[in-house]
């Protein structure tokens, strides 16, 4: 019986930049913080949202390392350790069980455009040198490679392969996921919008962007899946529903680092290629911040 890295909602932490574009730890260790004193059940660093494709290697074992530090085993630290160049996330991986991260995210290669064959020995060997639980993270519209359910099946039998984040946004694809990996296999719904219909089918919580902003209520809308009561949880998922429309409103991070900024965790700064939001669609996340009682510090741009 393999054991959940997590039920509940993990929070995909984004990584605050000054203005020149070094990391602003302060701010990090703030987030982190009001994560967990917020009911958050884990924390992914150094993900997608964290801007992990853009870090420095120096710089992606700095994230994890201090939000290990920071997290202190009150949660647990999921470090975003996937590439296209498989010997390097084999690299990643070991340097990051070694700091002390809990569990491993590890994103199917981009750009390479692997056959299912060819991820399954991807994945297979990257676990292998893994001392700590894998989660998959499946996300063809940014990747262009989708884990099909038959390969998350024979992945997960693999005894380091714990879980995989599902935001292909494919219901039936991953209700015939979770039929092929069984009760012992955590799919993860990857996509806000789809918390509740994934966790009414057996799925184990959420790895979310909503929750940089909204910890505790996306914590709470899991906690009632977890209790069976998914008409509450419904109308809680419909709620926010234009908030999570406005934080996608362009390729995420771009919408949650302003949003974050706005309530004062660092500056609104990204890395190239990502440029900071658009003013129509800065308006439009502001005021349905406010709509949802969020305490807005300042103007992000």
């Amino acid at each position: 019986m393999k054991n959940k890295v997590f039920e509940g909602a993990a929070t995909a932490i984004i990584t605050p930049f000054f203005e020149n574009g070094e990391i602003d730890f302060e701010s990090f260790g703030r987030l982190i913080d009001f994560q967990i004193n917020s009911g958050i059940d884990a924390i992914v660093a150094a993900g997608t949202t964290g801007e992990g494709s853009t870090l420095t290697d120096e710089e992606h074992r700095k994230v994890i390392e201090f939000c290990v530090k920071r997290t202190a085993h009150r949660v647990p630290v999921i470090a975003g350790t996937g590439s296209n160049d498989i010997a390097y996330a084999k690299e990643l991986t070991d340097a990051a069980c070694k700091l002390g991260a809990d569990a491993m995210l590890i994103v199917t290669p981009y750009y390479n455009k692997a056959t299912q064959s060819g991820l399954i020995k991807s994945f297979s060997q990257i676990a292998d040198v893994s001392t700590k639980p894998c989660i998959l993270y499946n996300v063809p519209s940014r990747t262009g490679c989708n884990i099909l359910p038959e390969t998350a099946a024979e992945l997960s039998k693999h005894p380091k392969i714990v879980g995989i984040k599902e935001a292909s946004g494919n219901i039936s694809q991953i209700v015939e996921t979770k039929r092929l990996t069984g009760e012992d296999f955590s799919v993860y719904s990857g996509n806000d919008d789809q918390i509740v219909p994934i966790m009414s089918l057996g799925g184990s919580g959420v790895i979310s962007v909503l929750s940089n902003i909204l910890p505790s209520e996306t914590s709470k809308i899991c906690k009632l899946c977890m209790a069976g009561n998914y008409k509450e949880a419904a109308d809680m998922q419909l709620k926010f529903l234009p908030l999570i429309s406005a934080l996608f409103s362009e390729v995420n991070p771009i919408p949650v680092k302003a949003a974050m900024a706005a309530m004062g965790y660092g500056k609104n700064s990204l890395r190239l290629p990502l440029t900071t939001i658009e003013k129509v669609h800065e308006v439009k996340l502001l005021d349905e911040m406010k709509k949802c009682n969020i305490d807005i510090k300042e103007n992000v741009l």
